[in-house]
């Protein structure tokens, strides 16, 4: 039986919930659910212990159907569905204009989700990745730019003013090869006992570097020196000794 001769058939009789449903093209689940939250009232059980839906309950399931299939939030179609013809067309408008607003939003999410693919270009400037590129040609482990890569998402967060001038000094440094030497051998150390006799020698190095690169420290910097620290026992020791050393330097200033 068709749908219009299933409809017609019923007019002026009385519907199961499932005869309802299928008259709407939902399923049951929808109408019960229609029911809990307010939108189409739910009868009284006949003696046979059914609930009877009248024809007009099929014509305002319907109009519910269409409305949701819109994209009319639940919370509004009923007040749409007593609304007059100016109303109507008001209300509309504005769930229309929430929509366009949604759809721009999602958007916006997709291009960012599609940035995740550049991976580093996410988060930080131009310059910085270009930096990380740099030290990567330089031979410098990944697991060392990574590390650059979190120090420079906290110079972004806490001091995003001082990255240009910060990537100035940062390539000038690397146009240094003793400071490309130290970042190699700083990775050649990553897996060294953190009371290797070789980290003495390279903990020299380093506060000799230090020294004719002195910067005043900063938050960000602070940070950068703990998540560091967190990666390997002998760059732990490596910063706790620079770091001894530069409080040491600073109290007989």
């Amino acid at each position: 039986m068709s749908s219009t001769r299933f409809v017609a058939a019923r007019i002026g009789a009385v519907l199961t919930i499932g005869q309802l449903a299928a008259t709407a093209g939902v399923t049951v689940r929808t109408v019960r659910h229609y029911h809990q939250v307010g939108l189409l009232p739910e009868p009284e059980r006949d003696a046979s212990g059914y609930r009877r839906y009248p024809a007009q309950a099929a014509v305002d399931l319907i109009r519910i159907r269409t409305l949701a299939d819109a994209g009319v939030p639940l919370s509004r179609i009923d007040a749409l569905l007593h609304a007059q013809p100016a109303e109507f067309a008001t209300a509309i408008s504005d769930i229309d204009t929430a929509l366009q607003h949604k759809i721009d939003q999602l958007a916006e999410y997709r291009h960012r989700i599609a940035e995740l693919a550049s991976g580093e270009s996410l988060f930080l400037p131009a310059e910085v990745v270009t930096l990380l590129n740099r030290m990567r040609g330089l031979g410098i482990s990944e697991q060392r730019v990574r590390l650059e890569r979190d120090a420079w998402i906290l110079v972004q967060a806490l001091d995003a003013d001082a990255i240009p001038q910060r990537v100035r000094e940062k390539n000038a440094e690397f146009d240094d090869p003793e400071t490309t030497r130290l970042y190699r051998a700083v990775d050649d150390s990553v897996d060294w006992h953190p009371h290797d006799p070789r980290l003495d020698r390279l903990i020299d190095d380093l506060d000799a570097w230090e020294i004719a690169h002195t910067r005043g420290p900063t938050r960000s910097t602070e940070l950068v020196a703990s998540r560091i620290s967190e990666s390997s026992p002998a760059w732990q020791r490596i910063v706790n000794a620079l770091t001894h050393r530069a409080e040491q330097r600073a109290a007989e200033t």
